[in-house]
């Protein structure tokens, strides 16, 4: 059985390490350099993640796959742009499951809480709601990270992949509790 080690803290980063390591790396030696230490430090990460929650998150095996993959694609086209869109594929890779869950006539949220064994406090429509404006939020941040991957600065792009992910995701919640405001009462 796969459980966290006692008296260690949570340990789940999305491949924060790497990509604060791509940048450094690319900002002081070459690219080949903040390449191959990005790649490296991913599959730490992952190694760090299994020793402090006794397992890896699918997520952050998809990232991490990602991270080699679209590394090795750069160093091979010499160009770095490629692990920079590691964002970009998994913002699409996860509103597409989610895509794939509404077309199956399921709920990831509405699945997830019911695994839990607790009865979910809101209606089924209310969260097929908020996965649709969630898999809309993701494409377009998809989008707008490919963007800063192609046309921006890799400070620019770190920023983005970091805290500017969680800056716009804040804003997404409070616009969509607003919204289920106004779609509940609505309803009522």
């Amino acid at each position: 059985m796969n459980t966290p080690k006692q008296g260690k803290a949570p340990y789940f980063l999305l491949s924060f390490i790497p990509a604060v390591a791509y940048w450094l790396l690319e900002t002081y030696t070459t690219l080949e350099i903040a390449l191959i230490g990005g790649i490296a430090l991913g599959i730490i990460e992952m190694i760090l993640e299994k020793y402090f929650t006794g397992h890896v998150h699918t997520l952050s095996k998809v990232n991490i796959s990602l991270i080699v993959i679209l590394g090795v694609i750069s160093l091979i086209a010499k160009e770095g742009v490629w692990f920079r869109l590691q964002p970009t594929f998994t913002g699409l890779g996860v509103s597409g499951f989610l895509i794939y869950k509404k077309l199956q006539g399921h709920s990831l949220m509405l699945d997830m809480i019911k695994d839990m064994g607790q009865i979910p406090p809101l209606s089924d429509e209310t969260y097929k709601t908020m996965e649709w404006h969630m898999t809309l939020f993701l494409i377009g941040f998809a989008v707008f990270m490919a963007k800063v991957a192609i046309y921006e600065s890799t400070a620019t792009w770190i920023f983005w992949k970091t805290g500017g992910f969680y800056v716009a995701f804040g804003g997404f919640m409070v616009l969509e509790m607003v919204y289920l405001r106004f779609f509940l009462r609505r309803k009522n």
